[in-house]
């Protein structure tokens, strides 16, 4: 592998006609892991809420979460450009609060991004963010953050009126500086459109092929998370299962007493044991 990628390579890539990979990690084995694979980014999503933490959604992750699970992660990515999630209400309250933000994903987490969800009514604090020296992934169509406004989560962009405002969102996100956008569960040819008509790579997850690369949450594609798993994804291994069935494997040995066998065992000189049994 050869440098570290920067926001500035993902521009180049999409120049160049070369895909994007994007994978979730949150904790660092998984990190050094994905990183040892080739990816081009790590994103640190807030989907840790489910897929790590247990929370019913999204809203109820917090800045000390994402704090927590960025800086494990960035200990193990090398070579990958790290995106860390910015979750609910760290970017709602004004442009101050959001540079504070940020600046701490990057500044405590060592994040190179910080990523955002929503379209033109964020702007101001994407310019403020970028200002501050941050680099800043937009995210739009099914932002999770916004789950009970929208009333569950849907495909977004269906009607004629939807699917002008997600282009309109896509030009607003690109035209205050964005390095990249995340198009979520939109209809392909919306998602198509919006990719010719930005300079900006769009990263899609549910939003079919035509791209500029591709996103999934790391447990879903490995089969490691045992919820709700989207029609979008596809799942490359299972890896819970081979997980369960190891665990049971060594509860059943455990039990047997066939765990720990000799090779597994410390030993000493049987002279010494002989002579510790001889003073009993």
């Amino acid at each position: 592998m050869a440098g570290r990628i920067t926001a500035s390579t993902l521009k180049k890539m999409k120049k160049n006609g070369e895909k994007i990979s994007m994978i979730t990690a949150y904790d660092f084995s998984m990190a050094t892991i994905v990183d040892k694979s080739g990816v081009d980014v790590v994103l640190v999503g807030d989907s840790l809420g489910s897929a790590v933490l247990g929370y019913e959604d999204t809203t109820q992750v917090t800045m000390e979460d994402m704090l927590h699970h960025i800086k494990a992660v960035t200990r193990g990515v090398k070579h990958a450009l790290v995106v860390g999630d910015m979750p609910f209400i760290s970017y709602h309250t004004g442009v101050y609060t959001a540079v504070e933000n940020a600046g701490r994903i990057v500044r405590e987490g060592r994040a190179q991004g910080v990523k955002l969800e929503g379209g033109e009514e964020i702007t101001d604090e994407i310019r403020a963010i970028i200002k501050a020296g941050i680099p800043v992934m937009g995210h739009i169509g099914l932002t999770p953050q916004s789950v009970h406004k929208m009333g569950g989560y849907f495909i977004q962009g269906k009607t004629a009126e939807n699917a002008r405002k997600l282009l309109h969102d896509a030009k607003a996100l690109e035209d205050a500086g964005v390095f990249s956008i995340v198009l979520e569960c939109i209809p392909a040819e919306l998602a198509e459109i919006i990719t010719r008509q930005v300079t900006v790579p769009t990263i899609g997850i549910g939003a079919g092929s035509a791209c500029d690369g591709q996103v999934l949450v790391s447990y879903d594609l490995m089969g490691l998370f045992s919820g709700y798993v989207p029609s979008f994804v596809k799942q490359y291994a299972d890896v819970g299962a081979l997980m369960t069935n190891a665990v049971k494997e060594y509860v059943a040995e455990t039990k047997s007493g066939t765990f720990p066998d000799y090779e597994r065992s410390f030993h000493i000189d049987k002279e010494i044991i002989d002579t510790l049994k001889g003073e009993q």
